[in-house]
């Protein structure tokens, strides 16, 4: 293409930034602005040059930014949560989780989070019926979070290089703290910088003999007729040789690309699916499950229980007698039970299923193949703070294998296979775990390059009195893992929300499954 050529394709965009070049390398921040033209319209100029071989790419670099949400405001104005109950406690050291709910000006599960994460650090702790602040107790951490709300507050979005090493490290522990982690949003922003090519200097030259702006006419309007302010301006060539726009193809939804490839990964492995309904009753997604039927789990503030109807007609025999003797008695199983009186009424409470582990409760009694292994992908339901890492609805991918010979290296070797071939994880550690369905029981944890770790799920050997009333007598290893959290790996994305975001442009740049 001739010079002539060439100058018929620039946009006034491109005409303004090439009329800036020189032999420094530079950044859209170097270029917006002395152009006339805002951040945007000079990205686009820049893009369209490199394309001609104008200006090329000299550096990449990825820049991470803090952006202050609505709740980190919130706890701006309020205050910390943890510092209010720890004032309260040592004014008043009888103080329970109600006394602060009523006491404390804040949400009721923002002060049950922050409670149970002081009891869970040691930052306070019980004796004698009495709390007490202990010698734990991260004052310094929550003073340093304070600062970083303050200046969020002035400055709302903050790149990780503009803070403090101080203020760094207390926001990435932040990412660490449920509550914490709410206060901010990560984005992900690439920054690149340029140089002009031999072939863009020498067409500046051209233009700035040409008297070529970027600010040559492009379009008439009425109001330019009428005003007469076409006359002694100079218009913009056209040049119809050029190629049509770029149209954009349909694609799979990213998420679902990755839901089909672990079905497809589980079924190369041999395993067969489960499949079950997303309303359940508390029999099969609790008590089945060997979960006493006064295990917090069941309150109302974790599990969605369904209005109308309220219960389910009847539960499939013998397995519920055999279930309710098991939590009296302890039954045929040589365990002693929970020792209390099984409310059958409570056991047909229609709910939303808050664990994929109800498909293998009800699978142990579909007569499994005995060496047998089975998958299921399901979607769940459970109160939780909506997040960068939790939502209140999630998939869990369940599974079990039923074998005389499994054992828990033999669960362990599998938990490694999900997290590195799945989820991609490059680190993983096991971290043991409590469930009143298994035993032994361990978490499995996984590093997100910017989220830090953050657990996978749970998984362990059911215990006879789970295995056993569901008329099975061979050991059975089982998990259920987070699959929302395993594509965030393998997407690249930071945010839990954005799986199922309905942001075109973002999905056109979410990772593809490979």
């Amino acid at each position: 293409m001739s010079t002539a050529e060439m100058i018929k394709t620039l946009h006034p965009f491109e005409i303004k930034i090439i009329l800036l070049l020189d032999n420094k390398p530079f950044s859209i921040n170097d270029i917006s602005g002395k152009t006339g033209l805002n951040e945007s319209q000079t990205r686009s100029g820049i893009n369209w040059l490199e394309a001609k071989n104008l200006i090329k790419k000299e550096k990449e670099e990825i820049k991470i930014k803090y952006v202050f949400t609505d709740k980190g405001h919130e706890y701006k104005q309020k205050g910390l949560i943890e510092p209010a109950i720890s004032n309260h406690i040592q004014k008043n050291p009888k103080a329970n989780p109600n006394d602060l709910m009523n006491n404390l000006d804040y949400e009721k599960q923002d002060i049950g989070s922050a409670f149970g994460y002081l009891k869970k650090n040691n930052e306070i702790i019980q004796e004698s019926g009495d709390w007490k602040i202990s010698n734990n107790f991260n004052a310094a951490y929550y003073d340093s979070l304070t600062s970083v709300l303050i200046k969020f507050e002035e400055k709302q979005e903050i790149f990780e290089d503009q803070l403090e090493k101080e203020e760094r490290e207390t926001t990435q522990t932040a990412f660490n703290i449920p509550l914490h982690r709410s206060f901010f949003k990560i984005k992900e922003i690439k920054t690149y910088t340029y140089r002009a090519l031999k072939e863009g200097l020498d067409l500046k030259e051209v233009l700035e003999k040409e008297n070529l702006t970027g600010d040559e006419i492009s379009q008439i309007t009425p109001e330019m007729l009428k005003e007469k302010a076409w006359k002694n301006r100079i218009f913009r060539e056209y040049n119809i040789n050029l190629p049509a726009p770029h149209i954009l193809i349909g694609r799979k939804h990213p998420y679902r690309e990755f839901l089909d490839l672990l079905k497809y990964k589980f079924v190369s492995l041999g395993f067969k699916e489960m499949q079950g309904s997303l309303v359940e009753t508390e029999f099969w997604n609790m008590d089945a499950l060997y979960m006493p039927q006064t295990h917090p789990a069941r309150d109302i503030h974790d599990i969605y229980m369904i209005e109308e109807p309220q219960y389910a007609k009847s539960i499939k025999e013998p397995y519920f007698s055999n279930v309710a003797e098991t939590h009296q008695t302890g039954g045929k199983t040589g365990s002693k039970g929970w020792g209390y009186k099984f409310d059958k009424e409570k056991a047909k409470q229609l709910i939303l299923r808050s664990q994929g582990t109800v498909l293998s409760a009800r699978q142990l009694t579909e007569k499994p193949q005995i060496p047998g292994k089975y998958f299921g992908i399901a979607r769940c339901f459970r109160y939780d703070k909506v997040d960068a890492t939790h939502l209140a609805d999630f998939f869990q991918v369940e599974g079990i294998v039923l074998s005389k010979t499994a054992d828990f290296p033999t669960l362990l070797g599998l938990l490694k296979i999900f997290a590195e071939e799945i989820a991609m994880a490059k680190e993983i550690k096991y971290v043991p775990g409590y469930f009143p369905f298994t035993e032994p029981s361990v978490e499995v944890h996984i590093k997100h390059p910017k989220l830090g770790w953050f657990e996978l799920g749970g998984a362990g050997i059911f215990r006879p009195e789970v295995t056993l009333p569901l008329g099975i007598d061979v050991p059975v290893i089982a998990w259920g893992l987070g699959i929302d959290r395993m594509a965030m790996m393998v997407l690249g994305i930071n945010d839990i929300r954005n799986l199922f975001t309905r942001d075109l442009d973002l999905l056109r740049k979410t990772r593809m499954v490979q």
